[in-house]
């Protein structure tokens, strides 16, 4: 096989740009809902729960049908993958601007929303990671920039749309514009190295047995026998539902602060803007520092984030570190699966999240009592980054890896 540097291009440079755009793409969508929260609560009467409601539904089936579509990766690649889920999620967007009850919106941004979203993470940061061995945190940054741009444009999109046109006419729009980018974007994908008859991006001098996550290959089974894999998942949990949280009711609570929408919607697209600054520092930093170090330093972000103005830049890293490390503690060859399940717990949270958030807003017409367990929620994960270690392989020695 031919050596990356044996080569005028390597093809892993257009795999990070289309898994970018991919990201980019998923995300303006997602982002975009903030945006229409305050219009459907005004147009129908439903309650901020309710509404939520959705977003959590389109949480849980992301998180759930991820660790298959996760295998579906491992077994046939990523084009197929995003090809079909990317069709599925803007059409899922486009039938929102006929909607009229509430299961209309369960269903269409839930339901199919969920389905589609479930593969934008699993199958391009995967990929990312067999492509990649050095440099693997910075280009996984370079991917999750793409999301980070969707919710800087997606919102302030769906904004003057809506202000323009209505948000059924920003629905269909958006949700079209999007399946049409999917269908090419995912063209460009190709499952690893070896199907285009050339090797992962490795440095000069590195010897892969120097490498942890390339001497390990352990499957589900085996991964779930170790601390660090439930640690991993348990920590996305906690970061995944403060994140979403402040993400799905951040522009509502701009607007009772007295914000005008288009000032609150501004505000969302900021965390968006800056949180690419976030997750190309992170991926930096992880290919020096490590996973524990990493993650320590989100948290720690995230922590200060919700006491002051950082916020974004921990926003941005979680997302950049969390595949690199089920890469680095249990190596890429079932990646797919195994990262799928640590999304899984991540989706968990996010479903959980907004909604209790809602719940405790309903209840007590302020965000205070939200802000403390957010804050709870952030200790937590920042506790369970201090047990993480690598796992000892030599148990796994006699059992198969497949």
């Amino acid at each position: 096989m031919k050596q990356p540097s044996e080569r005028k291009w390597f093809y892993g440079y257009q795999i990070v740009a289309a898994s970018s755009i991919i990201q980019m793409l998923y995300l303006s969508l997602m982002f975009s809902f903030g945006v229409l929260f305050k219009e459907f609560e005004s147009e129908f009467g439903w309650s901020r729960a309710s509404i939520a409601g959705a977003s959590s539904m389109m949480m849980l089936m992301m998180g759930t049908l991820g660790i298959f579509l996760g295998k579906a990766n491992d077994l046939f690649g990523p084009r197929l993958v995003l090809t079909l889920t990317g069709l599925l999620y803007g059409l899922g967007f486009m039938l929102m601007s006929q909607m009229n009850s509430l299961w209309e919106l369960y269903l269409f941004f839930g339901v199919m929303g969920g389905f589609g979203l479930a593969s934008h993470d699993v199958a391009t940061l995967s990929t990312i990671n067999r492509w990649f061995i050095r440099l693997r945190g910075l280009m996984t940054g370079i991917v999750k920039s793409g999301s980070g741009l969707g919710q800087l444009i997606g919102p302030m999109a769906a904004s003057f749309l809506v202000i323009n046109y209505g948000w059924r006419m920003a629905c269909l729009v958006m949700g079209l514009f999007v399946m049409v980018g999917m269908l090419l974007a995912s063209q460009w994908m190709r499952k690893d190295p070896e199907s285009m008859q050339t090797v992962p991006l490795t440095g000069k001098d590195q010897d892969e047995q120097s490498d942890h996550s390339k001497r390990i290959a352990l499957n589900f089974n085996q991964a779930r026998k170790t601390r660090s894999f439930w640690y991993l998942c348990m920590a996305k949990f906690a970061d995944v539902f403060c994140l979403m949280s402040v993400i799905n009711h951040i522009v509502p609570h701009g607007i009772d602060l007295g914000m005008s929408p288009t000032l609150a919607v501004t505000v969302l697209s900021t965390i968006g803007g800056c949180s690419i600054l976030g997750r190309l520092l992170l991926g930096s930093l992880f290919d020096r520092i490590g996973p524990q170090k990493s993650l320590w330093l989100c948290f720690s972000l995230l922590l200060m984030g919700l006491t002051m103005i950082f916020f974004t830049t921990s926003h941005g890293g979680f997302f950049v570190v969390a595949s690199p490390s089920v890469a680095h503690y249990f190596g890429t060859k079932f990646h797919g699966v195994l990262f799928g399940t640590v999304m899984f717990f991540g989706a968990l949270g996010g479903t959980l999240g907004p909604v209790i958030i809602g719940r405790l807003f309903d209840v007590y017409r302020s965000y205070d009592h939200a802000f403390a367990l957010l804050i709870a929620f952030t200790l937590f994960g920042f506790v369970l980054t201090l047990g993480l270690k690598n796992p000892e392989t030599g148990q796994f020695e006699s059992e198969p890896s497949s």
